[in-house]
């Protein structure tokens, strides 16, 4: 069996204007001043907490928590499946590959449990995959727990296992976790940032996505 993971925002959902607008929100309301649009860009796939300690690095830990909670507030407050769409191609390549009877689906991202099953259930996609990994009850990204759990619920090893995302972060998990490693050029990232993290293949379209799985696992 052949197990691929699939990062969240910026690879399957197109979510961009919405964290930026999200996180520029969250400073204002606290009185912060807002990073500009790449600096939120780049913090994209790790948890929330963290995001807030890089976009703020000299923040004290109570302001951190604040602003963490700032966060959350204003993207509960936004999100929702018409906000979050999915990427063009996106459901026909999810749809294609739960259709093998060698590959199972997975999903890896920095999103909370709550807010990934929400969306998911949203698209109508959520029982197309065999696990949904978040921070929740895994350690974040980069760090590679996230792959391991899913693995480790599916049955495969690392040979078997590829990792599909639009960060370095994704990149560098992958990469930690010993799995193949195939960045999308569509989401928050540059191809030269994603292959400099360790991306084995980039892709520009949904449709090459087949082909890439293929050469990096059979």
């Amino acid at each position: 069996m052949r197990l691929i993971i699939f990062d969240m925002d910026g690879t399957l959902i197109d979510s961009v204007a919405l964290i930026v607008e999200t996180v520029t929100a969250a400073f204002v309301a606290v009185g912060e001043p807002a990073p500009d649009e790449t600096a939120i860009r780049s913090i994209s796939g790790i948890t929330a907490r963290d995001a807030m300690a890089i976009l703020a690095p000299d923040a004290a830990p109570a302001r951190i928590e604040e602003l963490t909670r700032s966060y959350r507030h204003q993207y509960t407050s936004r999100a929702g499946g018409a906000r979050e769409p999915l990427f063009h191609g996106a459901m026909e390549a999810l749809e294609r590959l739960r259709q093998r009877d060698d590959t199972i689906l997975a999903v890896a991202t920095g999103k909370g449990l709550q807010g990934a099953v929400t969306l998911l259930t949203a698209h109508g996609i959520l029982d197309w995959f065999h696990s949904v990994e978040t921070p929740t009850d895994n350690r974040g990204k980069p760090d590679p727990q996230m792959l391991e759990t899913a693995m480790r619920k599916a049955g495969t090893g690392t040979a078997e296992t590829v990792m599909i995302g639009d960060t370095v972060h994704d990149m560098r998990m992958a990469r930690a976790g010993g799995v193949g490693a195939i960045g999308v050029a569509w989401g928050y990232h540059e191809t030269v940032d994603l292959e400099a993290a360790g991306a084995d293949i980039v892709i520009t379209r949904f449709e090459d996505l087949d082909a890439a799985i293929d050469k990096l696992l059979g």
